[in-house]
């Protein structure tokens, strides 16, 4: 497939594939523990100067609708049996005969600040989505991908495609020079498919650079499974927050959630696949008390039953011989939210204190830009870490104004899982501006977990990435 910047890929989402891997890996395990599990996802515009007009919303409303004409095509398929051989039979076999239903599902609204009618007037959109776990896990990513692009296309229009393989290139060189491992995470706030080929295009002829040049860093994949498969690269990731939220909210107990979370990622894949742990849905003090536990001598297999939000399920045991903790058969953590520097202090001493000595892997992915991984890569390495990085929106949303050479900044959007099981489901992370969920319900659970606040001073999530009045250097 070519891209160029004369020719677009075509408007909006048209695959299942073009999403981040995790967003498959967590489907097949809820396939298998969750299946009739009910959900609800609700929408936050962490940028609420920047909102979309009233064209730009029937825009999405049109692309939305569209997610439920894609099916998973005989290529897509092969790709993830000889790829993602992580993925088992049953998932696969579902996910052929698998379609969204955005009629039924989604629920996109429209306020205008001002209504007067018009095409042009501009107000809030809320997304609300609904139904089964497994039915409905594949939407965050679109639909997010989809708001930005609405934005860019009606709203922000000051900017053209010209030079951003050229930009990526640069970007992915200087990370190789400087020996960093990374990957491109831009799906859900890039500014629309083509860009994020653009980009792709670039990193990948800079991989090839590096490789002849021998240069001592690696561009290692990306998130979108989508462009893995048409450039022949990796699909990278493993679990979201979305996954801890699910499990604490179902079962109602949030002392136990995280083990419980863990125990069930190793009872479907394996111990040591996917075996990278994000440790900030609850805070990471509270997600260390768990990691630090053995793994159960029994995992679970399959649910068998729901029962007033407890799971019960049918087990399948171990081999003999000790018992590994969880810190032992994970091969890192995922650093995304609050300090990097005090993170990397903590997983050091925990790691110490539990007498495990071989290299684990940090990766890092919060708002990265070059110096940031950069810094973050010195300070990983002097503790006896391996790193990565998993850089987004400052590779595929990483535009300026034509008209004056500043900014044009990105928007903060997420979706976040709001309740399971007829359970509010909330995450509480290393930053208090990254919390989500219903605030009584976080207050609850902050008190149960002995959970302290943190505020982190590079936290704020309205100014993430700078504003559009910053003249670009």
């Amino acid at each position: 497939m070519d891209f160029n910047g004369s020719s677009p890929f075509p408007e909006g989402v048209i695959s299942f594939l073009d999403t981040d891997l995790y967003k498959l890996t967590m489907q097949c395990a809820v396939l298998k523990y969750f299946a009739d599990v009910k959900v609800t996802y609700a929408f936050k515009n962490r940028t609420p100067d920047k909102k979309l007009s009233r064209a730009a919303f029937r825009w999405l409303q049109i692309q939305i609708n569209k997610l439920g004409n894609i099916a998973l095509s005989l290529e897509e398929l092969r790709f993830l049996q000889s790829t993602c051989t992580y993925l088992n039979k049953e998932y696969l076999d579902f996910l052929k005969d698998f379609r969204l239903n955005p009629r039924e599902q989604v629920t996109a609204s429209f306020t205008a600040k001002d209504d007067t009618g018009s095409d042009e007037d501009i107000g809030e959109v809320n997304l609300v989505v609904k139904g089964s776990w497994v039915e409905t896990i594949l939407y965050e990513i679109p639909l997010l991908a989809l708001t930005s692009e609405a934005y860019f296309r009606f709203i922000d229009k000051d900017w053209i495609y010209d030079g951003q393989e050229e930009q990526a290139y640069a970007k992915g060189m200087r990370l190789l020079e400087a020996g960093c491992i990374v990957s491109e995470f831009g799906t859900r706030r890039r500014r629309d498919y083509h860009t994020q080929a653009l980009v792709f295009r670039g990193l990948v002829k800079a991989k090839k650079e590096g490789v002849k040049n021998g240069l001592p860093g690696e561009i290692s994949g990306t998130s979108n499974v989508h462009l893995a498969m048409r450039f022949g690269i990796p699909p990278i990731g493993t679990v979201a927050h979305e996954w801890f939220m699910g499990v604490a909210a179902i079962t109602g107990n949030y002392e136990t959630a995280t083990k419980t979370a863990l125990s069930y990622w190793v009872g479907c894949f394996g111990e040591g696949v996917l075996g990278i742990a994000l440790t900030d849905t609850f805070g990471t003090p509270i997600f260390l008390k768990a990691f630090r536990e053995p793994i159960p001598p029994i995992t679970p297999t399959h649910q068998t039953s729901l029962s007033d939000g407890v799971v019960e399920s049918e087990t399948s045991a171990h081999g003999s011989g000790k018992t590994k903790t969880f810190a032992e058969v994970f091969t890192g953590v995922r650093q995304d939210s609050g300090d990097p520097a005090n993170f990397v202090k903590i997983m050091r001493e925990f790691y110490a204190k539990e007498g495990i000595k071989e290299p684990k892997t940090i990766v890092f992915s919060d708002s990265l830009n070059i110096d940031l991984c950069l810094e973050y890569k010195k300070i990983a390495e002097e503790a006896g870490f391996k790193c990565t990085f998993g850089v987004g929106t400052f590779f595929t949303n990483d535009f300026v104004h034509q008209s004056t050479g500043h900014k044009s900044t990105p928007l903060n959007i997420v979706i976040k899982l709001s309740s399971a099981a007829g359970n509010q489901a909330i995450k509480i992370s290393d930053n208090i501006g990254k919390n989500t969920g219903d605030m009584a319900t976080v207050e609850k659970v902050k008190k149960v977990l002995g959970y302290e606040e943190k505020v982190w001073k590079l936290g704020d999530e309205e100014h993430r990435w700078e504003t559009d009045d910053d003249q670009v250097k």
